[in-house]
């Protein structure tokens, strides 16, 4: 963990917006989609300044839109049912080029898309000038339970681990004439599947037995976080974008 762990979504950059400890980060992301989903769907005003707040956070951050709305295809799905809500809907109906909507339903769809693609922006920035282990470091900061913070750790050091045990009992697998794809041949990849649980159980309890020998109490020793606290000034910094967005929802909900 001392080395620290990128994951695919980071971004490597010097820009301002990397160098704020992950705790400010965190809850200026956490802010800001909370003043986003508290604002009323028809302050259609308010997400448009929204979506200037998150492209001049991704200016800062040296992240062009062009893999952020790469990376938000993820919430396609949620899109797809998004556009179904106007012709499920019931209630009040609009005629719109022939095609007979639910007003509710379009009102419900814009509610999905707008929150939803404002979030997952939010939440890709937020990964995209953050590392893993930083993120893990920043929720122990803000006093994330310990179970939490440390079973997120052990996954991160060991999930490489794990995958290349699983790459190599498959391929001892397929050696032997075992294949996966077929049918009947699920019986063999469940017993795989269970002996790579066990193995992975009784590596962990190595792990631990070595750890508590060496005096781990439960929690993960001052040094590992490593320095670099937030301070007074980077709070302030960073609370600029959930305090602007909180202005737009309290002047959205008082004239809505």
């Amino acid at each position: 963990m001392g080395a620290g762990h990128a994951h695919v979504l980071y971004r490597e950059s010097a820009s301002r917006v990397h160098r704020l400890p992950p705790e400010v980060k965190i809850v200026a992301m956490v802010l800001f989609t909370v003043a986003v989903v508290a604002t009323p769907r028809e302050a259609y005003w308010a997400f448009g300044g929204y979506a200037l707040l998150v492209g001049a956070v991704a200016a800062l951050a040296r992240v062009g839109p062009r893999w952020l709305l790469g990376r938000a295809l993820i919430e396609l799905p949620f899109v797809l049912f998004a556009f179904a809500l106007p012709f499920l809907g019931t209630g009040e109906r609009v005629e719109v080029a022939g095609l007979s909507l639910s007003v509710d339903g379009l009102h419900g769809a814009w509610n999905i898309l707008a929150k939803g693609t404002l979030g997952v922006l939010a939440s890709l920035l937020l990964a995209a000038t953050t590392t893993t282990r930083d993120l893990i470091v920043g929720l122990d900061r803000l006093r994330c339970p310990q179970i939490l913070t440390q079973i997120a750790t052990f996954m991160l050091r060991y999930l490489d681990v794990l995958v290349g045990e699983a790459r190599r009992m498959r391929v001892a697998r397929v050696s032997r004439g075992d294949d996966p794809r077929f049918l009947w041949q699920l019986r063999g990849f469940a017993a795989g599947v269970g002996a790579l649980f066990l193995r992975a159980f009784e590596r962990g309890e190595r792990v631990y037995l070595a750890m508590v020998s060496r005096g781990y109490t439960g929690r993960m020793p001052a040094v590992w976080q490593g320095a670099g606290a937030a301070t007074a000034g980077q709070w302030a910094a960073a609370a600029t974008v959930p305090a602007i967005a909180a202005s737009i929802a309290a002047v959205a909900l008082v004239l809505t």
